[in-house]
């Protein structure tokens, strides 16, 4: 009876033995190979930050560094530098934000020695949308409106080299170029069978700031091309000189104006708006808000207004515009805008990169979001290319209509 015991207990025992000594032997086996063909990977000149908070698996980025650098048929040649930036360029285009752009050292050095020198253009603003580059506005007298640009058209190329995958500041680069030598653009328009090339030759471009016309029954036409720093002061006058000559109505036309200062418009506001009404407010990924208020004079309060607008009035003209209809239901005429309403800063890298990001968007008193939206105008009325071929403007007649009727005149 005990024999018939011992014997499968011994039977078992073995086996355990044997089970521990092939695994014992596995072990050291895959040990000593690992010793000899390792799977971590070192990365020289290259800073990896652990971030706990990070839910991503990394080893996929350096499962692929080390396959780029191993297997890629000219990884002999690689710049361990390239592939970080490369890498930063990536991770910037997976927000699909043509706001938010990554420099290198090279294009970030070249970007602010552009700034600070004299270049010429055609004058233009251009924006990224859809993945390609269309222009914004045409600024007034410029070489680019006498050729015929209208906001909305897309750039498809530039000197026969495509725009596809460039951002803006990319864009801005290939078409500005010495003055008087010529650039040609291939550009497509809504309601064309094909693209067209226009060829234009590039100048210093003066931007300009404001036009007004006193026009009959009282009607100041005031047409602002640009929130720049000359702006506030060309309101001013302009207003002054329309008191004088009686005026007791206004138009304010933002057609193709694409902005600029913010403070600008913060400031025209204040003519228009009581002192302390929102204008704009900033909000940020934190949840934080900053709330910019009408501190102006008010003068213009009371005085009847309507907006002129279209596809190109943007960013502060967006502001100015919807702060206007928000808080005084002054009407807007004209066609949708274009949508520009987020706040970038300009970040400095340690290795002389730079980060251009989108850090907050702008709301409006509404608790609307400009970014990507844009504004409806209230009466929508086309301008066509026959319409401006014929000298007629039939959102302008429109504006005056809508004035007379509430001074009924």
């Amino acid at each position: 009876m005990k024999s018939k015991i011992l014997k499968p207990l011994a039977e078992i025992i073995v086996l355990i033995i044997v089970t521990a000594l092939v695994g014992w032997a596995a072990f050291s086996f895959g040990y000593s190979a690992g010793r000899e063909t390792p799977q971590n990977i070192k990365i020289t000149g290259v800073t990896n930050i652990l971030d706990a908070e990070v839910r991503a698996d990394f080893d996929v980025f350096w499962q692929t560094w080390k396959l780029v650098r191993d297997e890629y048929i000219d990884g002999q040649n690689l710049d361990e530098v390239d592939l970080v930036h490369g890498a930063a360029m990536g991770m910037v285009n997976a927000l699909k934000d043509p706001n938010t752009i990554f420099f290198p050292p090279s294009d970030a050095k070249k970007f602010e020695e552009d700034v600070r020198g004299v270049f010429g253009g055609i004058g233009a603003e251009i924006g990224a949308r859809d993945g390609g580059i269309i222009v914004v506005a045409p600024l007034k007298n410029t070489p680019a409106e006498r050729a015929g640009l209208k906001n909305g058209d897309h750039i498809i190329a530039v000197d026969g080299e495509s725009t596809g995958g460039l951002n803006v500041l990319e864009a801005v680069k290939i078409i500005r170029g010495p003055v008087g030598s010529l650039v040609t653009l291939t550009t497509f328009r809504d309601g064309w069978e094909r693209p067209r090339d226009i060829d234009i030759t590039r100048e210093v471009i003066q931007i300009p700031t404001l036009e007004s016309e006193m026009l009959p029954d009282g009607i100041l036409h005031l047409q602002l091309f640009s929130f720049n720093e000359n702006a506030s002061l060309a309101f001013y006058e302009s207003i002054l000189k329309a008191a004088d000559a009686g005026a007791n109505s206004i138009i304010l036309d933002l057609r193709n104006d694409p902005g600029g200062f913010l403070e600008v418009a913060v400031n025209l506001a204040g003519w228009f708006l009581d002192r302390g009404s929102v204008v704009v407010t900033e909000e940020f990924r934190s949840g934080d808000m900053r709330v910019f208020r009408a501190q102006g004079n008010e003068v213009l309060k009371n005085i009847p207004v309507v907006v002129l607008v279209n596809n190109g009035s943007a960013s502060a003209s967006e502001i100015l515009a919807g702060a206007l209809r928000d808080q005084r239901g002054i009407k807007l005429i004209g066609e949708k805008t274009f949508g520009k309403g987020s706040v970038q800063e300009l970040k400095e890298l340690k290795d002389g990169s730079s980060l251009k990001l989108t850090v907050a968007r702008w709301l409006l008193p509404s608790g609307a979001v400009i970014e990507k939206n844009g504004l409806a105008p209230d009466i929508e009325v086309a301008l066509t290319d026959e319409d401006v071929e014929a000298g007629q403007d039939p959102q302008l007649e429109r504006a005056i209509a809508i004035l007379r009727a509430e001074l009924n005149l």
